[in-house]
């Protein structure tokens, strides 16, 4: 991934206690050869000394619109900057940017600049959850503002929960990622998914066997949601399509929520007109109780076994490239043992643009993991993606995909 050499960066720092990772954050920034200038909001100086981020960017740091040595010093700063990123942002700011107000100089800038503007949220959870925030949240989405975060974890104030600034080091990241992967134009950002509908299944499904039980598998949801952010991050409109799972929805995505594998297929078929690419990372059953009982199955002392009699689930891959006019469509592969052999035949058999296969049942990979490992096969190639997270997989994933819907397409 490239650096930033040369890349204008202004960082607007507000009132929150994540003040004290600017420091961080812009001496990380200038390792990676930006040229940093820094905004302050008054409340920020009270977590952070102007005197140190000088000290750091080797800039003047500005705080006050009417202290400035040029009267037209947001004019000049809104001009300079490629980027302007605001880390914390707090709730405050946040609604302060949705709604256009200019009472301090960061927020003026803001106004005025046609660079990209990008946010990194630090507040309370609840803060965070508040309606307020959330339509804030939405109106600056749809500004085209791009929101970094917020991580979920321990807070100052005792609570846990989604309201924690990004660490500085995936924040660097993140706006590597954003001009590796985006061109700007005009201070809009434009991905290589821009204007393309992708659609994503994930997570596992649920087969019932009466009210209370049901056949299902190990999967987390995790890596579909994972490609979802990717995807997002490139600029795509992305629908998802889960399984119930215990994560939080990948922002800027619309979710569909199913839980058998029936419902997934119907959600599939309903939303699959006019996509670009889908995806399917969903472990989908691949059979289901014959029937499903009314009311609770009761345990017979009398009968040595129960026996349930399974019926094969509707395909959900085959029926989509099956279409008079199929997406480009990649599949996924679980597999315990003869990964390339499996992976190979489900690519031909269902007829697949692409298919990224993974070995389960290694320890600290795959299923209930916070990191995977993939092999990737296409009809004439193959590559392979090595152990690391689950979200830098997915986006080396989504490179790979668009590359090959380029090519195909």
């Amino acid at each position: 991934m490239q650096t930033l050499i040369n890349k204008h960066i202004l960082l607007g720092i507000t009132g929150g206690i994540a003040a004290y990772k600017g420091a961080e954050l812009v001496r990380r920034l200038r390792d990676q050869g930006a040229q940093v200038r820094v905004v302050m909001t008054t409340a920020a100086t009270e977590f952070i000394t102007p005197l140190t981020l000088q000290a750091l960017s080797g800039e003047v740091v500005y705080t006050n619109i009417m202290d400035a040595e040029t009267a037209m010093v947001h004019i000049e700063l809104a001009r300079w900057a490629d980027v302007v990123l605001i880390a914390p942002a707090t709730a405050d700011f946040l609604a302060k940017l949705a709604y256009g107000h200019a009472n301090d100089l960061l927020s003026t800038l803001c106004l005025a600049t046609t660079a990209p503007i990008t946010v990194a949220p630090a507040m309370n959870q609840q803060m965070w959850q508040a309606k307020a925030t959330q339509e804030n949240y939405q109106r600056l989405q749809e500004f085209g503002v791009t929101i970094f975060g917020p991580a979920v974890g321990a807070q100052a104030c005792g609570e846990t929960g989604a309201g924690r600034m990004l660490e500085p080091e995936e924040l660097v990241k993140a706006l590597k990622t954003l001009f590796n992967n985006w061109g700007i134009k005009e201070g809009k950002l434009e991905g290589k998914l821009e204007g393309k509908k992708i659609l994503i299944t994930a997570g596992p499904t649920r087969e019932h066997i009466d009210p209370v039980r049901f056949i299902s598998n190990r999967s987390s949801g995790r890596m579909g949601y994972a490609v979802a952010e990717a995807a997002i991050a490139q600029g795509a409109d992305v629908t998802l399509i889960s399984g119930p799972v215990s994560l939080s929805p990948p922002q800027g995505a619309k979710i569909i929520s199913v839980d058998s594998s029936q419902e997934m297929f119907e959600a599939v078929m309903a939303a699959i007109s006019g996509t670009d690419i889908f995806i399917a990372t969903a472990a989908v059953a691949d059979y289901r109780p014959s029937q499903q009982a009314a009311h609770k199955l009761k345990k017979n002392e009398n009968e040595a076994e129960l026996i349930l009699r399974l019926e094969p689930t509707l395909d959900i891959l085959a029926s989509v490239t099956n279409l008079p006019n199929p997406p480009f469509t990649v599949g996924f592969a679980a597999e315990t043992k003869d990964l390339i052999k499996y992976a190979q035949s489900k690519l031909k058999r269902k007829k697949l643009n692409l298919i990224a296969a993974n070995l389960v049942g290694i320890d600290g990979i795959g299923f209930d993991s916070e990191e995977n490992a993939l092999h990737i096969f296409w009809n004439d190639g193959e590559l392979e993606l090595s152990r690391c997270s689950k979200k830098e997989l997915a986006h080396q994933l989504i490179d790979i995909i668009i590359q090959r819907y380029q090519l195909e397409k």
